[in-house]
């Protein structure tokens, strides 16, 4: 559970605006996306390899544009 306090005189849309951002940065929401449902041990590897083969494929490409 994240708590934020407000300080005296502090606005609210401010304290509101701090705790959307450090929710952002826990990442809260994609823990509890994740755990809504059962996912198997070779489809997160298949996932994690998934994302990997493409950021590697992006990474490629951005060095050929500032290189090429």
């Amino acid at each position: 559970m994240l708590i934020i306090k407000r300080a005296p005189g502090e606005n609210i849309e401010r304290a509101l605006k701090r705790y959307k951002l450090k929710v952002r940065k826990t990442q809260q929401l994609k823990s509890i996306r994740g755990k809504q449902e059962f996912t198997k041990k070779s489809k997160r590897k298949r996932d994690r390899l998934a994302k990997a083969v493409y950021r590697n494929k992006y990474l490629q490409k951005q060095e050929e544009g500032l290189y090429g």
